[in-house]
């Protein structure tokens, strides 16, 4: 491939706010001529930082234009891939919850879904769901695996938890809905097997409210609507639903959970699954070099001072976009030493402030003709004061 600017581009970036430029290139592909939209982003200087855009429910998508100026960003691309369909399951209710870990402004949010059950193009070998693009509240950004670590505890027994507001759970396994995770029904989380996200949906499943503290109720089916805050909701399924149902109304239970990481460093004020592309200037093995669609990424460069966000143009005359390989291969000539692939296709979207303006604008053309409504994104923020309300 050719054509990719090269890292000492940034003079030729407009300036959207301090510490953040945004800038646009041709790339001569494989398959034909690509447009790249990039944001650099500058985590080494004070009044910079980026969060996690979202809706406010894990359950739930808006447009990134809407959730940037939702959140005063002045800048932002789109995040996770998501449940975005369940035409394998019919009468079950598309979720639009994300497939990977999420945490906001250093509040955990969901974990990951089992590889199985995941939505997007297939993942390189050796990579996971747990995968994610995190920041840490020392403002350095880095690749990592977040795991959920969790349990349900009785007087008689101590479960383990095998997920956190996902819309989908492991096989046997217990999953807990918090308040975070919306309105939208919970039956999606007992579909599929941990290895095949089209298998029917189980016919051993269990519920069971947990109210500041003790069991207030139970239900055979997975419900809807929204959870009160200090109200989980139990969700099991197979043997997970057998374990539940040895639970009495007020019997005490406690609910327990944290996100694992596997490396080492600060805790994270923003986190967002989709799966590693490049790391340490390398592309990982295995990449797919065939198949060329448009793309979302962010890449990490300077030790993770400084993040790039690209997405590429959806219109029609740059629609063939690039390979995974490609995209590993672009964030590499633009700096990056780690890079992470987000939902492309007509996900891809990327929003920034122009010279005096109050709110973002859609500087790419998604493929779909319209922003989609999508369940999280990278957001950048710019001002004063944005360090110290981090502490």
């Amino acid at each position: 491939m050719t054509g990719a600017a090269p890292a000492g581009a940034v003079q030729k970036g407009v300036r959207v706010a301090p510490g953040v430029t945004y800038e646009e290139f041709d790339i001569k592909a494989a398959k034909g001529v690509t447009h790249a939209h990039v944001l650099r982003v500058d985590l080494g200087n004070p009044r910079v930082r980026v969060d996690l855009l979202y809706p406010g429910a894990v359950a739930s998508r808006a447009q990134v234009s809407r959730m940037a100026d939702a959140q005063g960003a002045v800048a932002g691309v789109n995040g996770d891939f998501f449940n975005i369909t369940e035409a394998q399951h019919p009468g079950v209710e598309a979720t639009g919850a994300s497939v990977g870990p999420a945490i906001a402004a250093g509040r955990t949010l969901k974990a990951a879904v089992p590889n199985g059950q995941r939505f997007g193009p297939a993942m390189p070998p050796g990579t996971t769901t747990e995968a994610v693009f995190g920041v840490g509240t020392d403002g350095v950004a880095r690749l990592d695996r977040l795991a959920l670590d969790g349990s349900v505890r009785t007087a008689e027994a101590q479960l383990p938890l095998g997920g956190l507001n996902q819309y989908a759970l492991p096989v046997g396994s217990v999953g807990a809905f918090t308040s975070d995770w919306g309105s939208v029904s919970r039956l999606r989380a007992t579909c599929g097997t941990d290895t095949d996200r089209a298998a029917p949906c189980s016919t051993d499943t269990y519920e069971v409210t947990v109210r500041d503290g003790k069991v207030v109720s139970a239900a055979d089916t997975p419900g809807s609507g929204p959870i009160a805050p200090g109200t989980t909701v139990l969700v099991g399924r197979e043997d997970g639903a057998q374990q539940l149902r040895k639970l009495a109304a007020d019997e005490a239970v406690e609910v327990e959970y944290r996100l694992v990481a596997a490396t080492d460093g600060a805790a994270y004020r923003l986190a967002l699954g989709g799966y590693p592309v490049l790391t340490g200037g390398r592309p990982l093995p295995g990449l797919d070099d065939t198949t060329s669609a448009v793309r979302t990424a962010v890449g990490i460069a300077d030790g993770g001072r400084r993040v790039l966000l690209l997405a590429l143009d959806g219109a029609a005359a740059y629609r063939s976009g690039l390979t995974i390989a490609e995209v590993a291969d672009t964030m590499r000539k633009l700096g990056s030493d780690d890079a992470f692939s987000l939902d492309g296709g007509g996900s891809s979207t990327l929003v920034a402030r122009r010279v005096g303006a109050g709110s973002v604008s859609v500087r790419n053309h998604p493929s779909g003709g319209a922003e989609r409504a999508v369940p999280n994104g990278i957001g950048v923020f710019s001002g004063r004061g944005v360090r110290a309300a981090d502490r």
